[in-house]
């Protein structure tokens, strides 16, 4: 009836020392995570990214990956952010370390492909249950308690987790489900109103990877909803983390019982004495510090246009011609329903900076008049702004790395047979999709 331990999703990893001490520095007492935590914050360079595939270790992450100090890789900002792809990061890791095809490395790259998939064929229906769960829709409140919101449930590895989210914008994926499954399963809140909190306080939020990993949880994009207790934490969180004597200390066979009912399971007595932190304001529009203007026609007049857009933070084409204006976007339109914390702002715009001379923050209709006016538009697609990039720019598809699937796909053990068929190395996989992309 339910499902114990999920592969740990690589995309959704960071490096887990820095979570787990910002997490040891977060006591459940305190009212809010003191600002030097920002310096945990990864660096937003394509140097920093670099050092961090430099550093993978397969063989450890096979070992470890499901602990809050395991051997993790700290890519996902960067990938999110298209500073680097998942090509790159394979290619990177089988210089030194020849990997099979099947090594739980790559297969963990799996599951951001995968993801990426479902939400190609789609659409907009993966912010709905892609199936019915474990109870009817009308039984999950559309609203998170806010003692969940404040990290006071007395639950600590829940009340660890959202403090970490706070104060780092970054948290291992066994913590991510660990939250989500006490939301959804014992709390009784839809997984995407759990959903939608999370990704706007994520540096690393990207909205497939996300919402589908909370379906997953949920039991919505799965067959079975993933449950977790207290037994599991302590084996694979530090000690703050351990919620003996909570709703969490029973059996799997407990838990899976109270999936199946409609009440939810009340915060814990002793949260209520809990001092609450402060959950990070959400921004719908970049700071001032980040230095916008309004989109400008006058700017990019008969002029060659390549467009740099928050998902394709890499290295600029090599073909641009010296002539060709490169500008920055901000797309009002998306980030009104899709607001993110100053740190998510940071992080981007630092990068944005570092790539243009030009950035513009506008809706749609302001863009779309603006680069009118110029010779050409090119930029690079990504799913995020899939409903406007193509009305105004000849796009490119990024680099992939694993061979595309026609066929409808429901499960990830479907789609990765299919696309890992008749390869048994990464460096096949690898001179695969390069012959490809040279087609």
């Amino acid at each position: 009836m339910y499902r114990k331990h999920q592969f740990d999703l690589l995309l959704d990893t960071v490096v887990a020392e820095e979570a787990v001490e910002a997490a040891a520095l977060v006591s459940s007492a305190s009212p809010a995570a003191p600002t030097s935590f920002d310096l945990l914050t990864p660096l937003p360079t394509l140097a920093a990214a670099r050092e961090r595939i430099a550093a993978v270790r397969p063989g450890a992450y096979a070992r470890t990956r499901n602990s809050l100090d395991g051997a993790v890789t700290g890519l996902s900002p960067y990938l999110t952010h298209g500073m680097v792809s998942l090509r790159d990061v394979l290619a990177g890791v089988c210089q030194r370390y020849p990997l099979e095809v099947q090594h739980k490395f790559v297969y963990e790259l799996g599951w951001r492909a995968f993801y990426r998939y479902v939400w190609s064929r789609r659409g907009a229906r993966i912010f709905d249950s892609l199936h019915a769960g474990p109870l009817p829709e009308a039984a999950y409140a559309r609203e998170l308690p806010d003692d969940i919101r404040a990290g006071a449930t007395g639950v600590p590895v829940i009340d660890q987790a959202v403090r970490t989210l706070y104060a780092t914008g970054n948290l291992h994926n066994h913590a991510r489900m660990w939250l989500a499954s006490y939301v959804v399963h014992l709390r009784k809140v839809h997984w995407r109103a759990g959903a939608d909190w999370m990704v706007g306080h994520l540096l690393d939020g990207d909205l497939a990877s996300n919402h589908l990993s909370w379906q997953w949880v949920a039991g919505t994009g799965s067959h079975k909803p993933y449950l977790f207790n207290a037994e599991n934490v302590a084996k694979y969180a530090p000690p703050q983390w351990h919620s003996p004597g909570t709703a969490l200390d029973v059996s799997y066979e407990a838990l899976g019982e109270l999936a199946l009912q409609p009440d939810p399971v009340p915060a814990e007595p002793g949260g209520r004495r809990l001092v609450r932190c402060q959950e990070p304001a959400l921004l719908a529009e970049p700071p001032s510090s980040l230095d916008v203007c309004a989109p400008d026609a006058q700017a990019v007049a008969g002029r060659d246009v390549w467009l740099v857009h928050s998902w394709s933070l890499g290295e600029l084409p090599a073909t641009l011609g010296p002539e060709t204006v490169v500008v920055g976007l901000y797309l009002s339109d998306f980030h009104l329903l899709w607001p993110w914390d100053q740190r998510r702002w940071r992080f981007v715009g630092s990068r944005m900076r570092e790539l243009t001379s030009l950035r513009w923050h506008g809706d749609a209709a302001s863009v779309g008049r603006a680069l009118k006016a110029a010779r050409s538009v090119r930029c690079q697609l990504d799913p995020h702004l899939a409903p406007w990039l193509p009305l105004w720019a000849q796009c490119q598809n990024p680099p992939a790395l694993f061979p595309p699937v026609d066929k409808p796909c429901d499960l990830f053990t479907q789609w990765w047979r299919r696309s890992t068929q008749g390869l048994q190395t990464a460096a096949q996989l690898l001179a695969a999709e390069g012959r490809r992309d040279e087609r």
